[in-house]
């Protein structure tokens, strides 16, 4: 005890350079944590994906579209046990700037492969019952203030021209990993239009949705599709719903790696700001050291006081870091929600934040111990004034 009395009183006798130590490492451990967990949100989207969904699209590129009539002869493949699809639309509200994603959906056979999505009866009986009717996110609906009823329109990009809506359905999700910010109107209404102001258009989607019965047979059945449009004008790319969300992922890899590093670099920074502290504190304790060997303290105990010095001083900061971590996490999460569906600090990475915090208060100490053990008691009682 008072060994642990002593390593306590030594933390404190420069409370000033102690604090700001303890204040570096605390925002080091919360950049540390929060830079972690937006790499996690990255992947959010692939890991909320259902193992018996499938996605088929243009083997070119997204940007092209396939004929709704594969729709017929995708169904006829064994072990698909329902088949959805649903084309971008990419309306702009009020302003470019206001982005959210947008799909034109088959109004009876979407939320059939999306069960995940959950909305009330009434409201999805609204839906169906109305050609220009669209269904959003409660999240999306938070943003722009909408309300069941609410009419909006949008000024097409992709499809271009006024597009009059009016919400008459608000979804929430089941899990907390699913995306409550996406605008769902209906393929029929899109179509329609299509036919009457650019035909070509007409009776194109951007991707077909199935469902299978047995995950495991995915590859087996995404082979067979598309051997049934090889060599067609519009080949098909069929892929787990998990691959389909991290091909978008793998768009912005620089990105992920990006900061991956830069989680790194941090880790180096806290090191840095801990070992000049610990340096500073052993080469003036270099004189009391050499008084306590001659009172008959061992190696043992110099190197208890300097390593729990400094493992005492990362534990505090890198508490404080992820205590500070929470209040941030909710400002980036807010300032995100429009690209995440969602942000959540995993229980690992705060474990990782603490175990590096505590890891880099170890090393700090290695040099400072290394020569207040080494630095002879003689030269140790020659700086004493």
């Amino acid at each position: 005890m008072k060994f642990l009395k002593l390593i306590r009183r030594n933390t404190t006798r420069h409370f000033l350079r102690t604090s700001l130590t303890i204040l570096g490492l605390a925002i080091a451990v919360m950049a540390f944590v929060i830079i972690r967990t937006s790499i996690d949100a990255w992947y959010s989207g692939a890991r909320a994906s259902s193992p018996n969904r499938l996605v088929v699209t243009n083997k070119i590129s997204l940007v092209f579209s396939l004929p709704i009539a594969y729709k017929e002869k995708i169904a006829k493949i064994k072990g698909i046990t329902g088949i959805t699809y649903a084309q971008w639309f990419g309306g702009i509200y009020v302003d470019a700037k206001n982005f959210f994603p947008q799909f034109a959906v088959d109004k009876d056979t979407y939320f059939d492969l999306y069960p995940e999505f959950l909305i009330p009866p009434q409201q999805k009986e609204a839906f169906m019952k109305e050609r220009n009717a669209v269904i959003v996110g409660r999240k999306l609906a938070d943003r722009f203030g909408w309300s069941v009823g609410d009419p909006i329109r949008l000024t097409g990009s992709v499809f271009p021209g006024q597009w009059d809506f009016v919400i008459r359905g608000i979804y929430t999700g089941a899990k907390e990993t699913t995306d409550e910010a996406t605008w769902f109107m209906r393929y029929d209404y899109l179509d329609e239009r299509m036919k009457k102001e650019t035909p070509q258009r007409a009776g194109q989607v951007g991707s077909f949705i199935l469902r299978i019965d047995d995950p495991s047979k995915a590859a087996e059945i995404s082979k067979k599709v598309d051997n049934l449009f090889k060599n067609s004008l519009a080949e098909t790319k069929t892929q787990t719903e998990e691959a389909f969300q991290l091909s978008f992922v793998s768009m912005a890899g620089s990105i992920v790696e990006g900061l991956r590093i830069i989680s790194i670099l941090v880790i180096g920074i806290i090191l840095l700001v801990l070992a000049n502290t610990m340096a500073m504190t052993a080469r003036e304790r270099i004189s009391e050291y050499a008084v306590m060997k001659t009172l008959g303290f061992r190696s043992i105990h110099i190197l208890g006081l300097i390593f729990g010095e400094s493992v005492f001083i990362a534990a505090v900061g890198g508490v404080c870091g992820i205590i500070i971590t929470y209040p941030i996490k909710i400002l980036v999460g807010t300032a995100l929600s429009n690209f995440f569906p969602m942000f959540k600090v995993d229980i690992l990475t705060v474990i990782l934040g603490l175990g590096a915090s505590l890891l880099v208060g170890l090393l700090a100490a290695i040099f400072p111990a290394l020569k207040a053990i080494k630095t002879p008691i003689v030269d140790g009682l020659r700086i004493i004034e």
